[in-house]
């Protein structure tokens, strides 16, 4: 059975994932993204990320917390990394600059903060 802390762990990488999507897509359009196989491929990956990361989160926290589309983020991970020659480019970029800023909204209250307000790995400083 999963530690909570160990909960924790995983939702802040899938917050990290999703802050450098929305960095990378920052003052973007969909013509840019679709052009850019180096940006597609960096926001692919870090959707790969948060997919990971929830699918370790345990059950047990994903019922308490319905409010986030487990199943879909985690299939949306799945999509990437083994159906990458279906890829919908327009659907990810709906991903990245729709999805993954309300992901970020709901992820934020349940990791624990020191009172910062500061979500920077104290290790890395990312």
């Amino acid at each position: 059975m999963a530690d909570d802390r160990d909960d924790i762990a995983w939702l802040w990488d899938m917050l990290q994932a999703c802050k450098h999507v929305e960095a990378f897509v920052d003052s973007k359009s969909f013509d840019d993204y679709e052009s850019d196989l180096l940006l597609r491929s960096a926001v692919e990956r870090q959707i790969e990320i948060i997919g990971e990361a929830a699918r370790h989160v345990s059950t047990n926290f994903q019922n308490a917390h319905s409010e986030i589309a487990w199943r879909p983020v985690m299939a949306q991970r799945h999509v990437l990394a083994h159906d990458y020659g279906e890829i919908n480019h327009a659907l990810v970029w709906r991903v990245a600059t729709s999805h993954v800023p309300e992901l970020i909204g709901l992820l934020i209250p349940l990791i624990p903060s020191d009172g910062s307000d500061d979500t920077t790995d104290p290790m890395t400083g990312d």
